[in-house]
């Protein structure tokens, strides 16, 4: 599960991003992990563990939404269908 999100394009601002994904860990838990930062640089990455992907999906879908209202957009998902709650 995966969802890749930018800002929109501006002279006066770098262009930004935020990237959700999940990922299986070898014990039966889930990690989602998440990367923001300057497009074309070295992002900041964070990991959070979850004990089931229900969880994990909640999360991630919480993630996507808060920066929807920041004024992100999704350029690309794989694994989920697109809900916006705006």
């Amino acid at each position: 599960m995966r969802i890749y999100m930018q800002t929109l394009h501006a002279p006066e601002q770098p262009l930004r991003y935020y990237h959700l994904h999940l990922q299986p860990d070898l014990l039966g838990g889930w990690n989602l992990v998440r990367e923001s930062g300057i497009q074309g640089a070295r992002g900041q990455v964070t990991k959070e563990h979850f004990e089931d992907r229900e969880a994990a999906e909640r999360t991630l879908i919480k993630r996507r939404d808060m920066q929807l209202k920041r004024g992100y957009r999704v350029v690309f998902r794989e694994g989920i269908p697109y809900e916006s709650s705006n």
